[in-house]
């Protein structure tokens, strides 16, 4: 769990130095960004150590979170439907998220 915390922590840093470069982007103030920035990196975070919990590295890997004004965007790919409403839940469990969209698609793997 520690180490989980030390990858957030280099993620909201990292999401720090961009903002002291880029300032805010158009009607977004540079607390807002950094709130989302660091809500989106809280998601990532749980996503991957529900991965790594559950001994499936790729469940979530296709996954791409994004942060507006505390809500958070989920997109991309996975395997089931389960996968997806994991997702979703994981995502309303971090602090400052006031809403989740969830656009994944669930895409099965076909056996050969």
């Amino acid at each position: 769990m520690p180490s989980v915390l030390l990858v957030l922590l280099v993620l909201v840093l990292s999401g720090v130095s961009e903002i002291m470069a880029d300032q805010a982007t158009a009607n977004k103030t540079a607390l807002e960004k950094l709130n989302d920035d660091s809500i989106t990196a809280a998601v990532e975070g749980k996503l991957a150590a529900d991965n790594l919990q559950n001994m499936n590295v790729v469940a979530f890997a296709q996954v791409e979170v994004q942060t507006e004004r505390g809500t958070v965007i989920l997109n991309g790919v996975v395997g089931t439907s389960e996968q997806k409403a994991r997702a979703e839940q994981l995502a309303r469990q971090v602090n400052g998220v006031n809403d989740v969209t969830n656009n994944l698609q669930v895409q099965t793997v076909k056996q050969r």
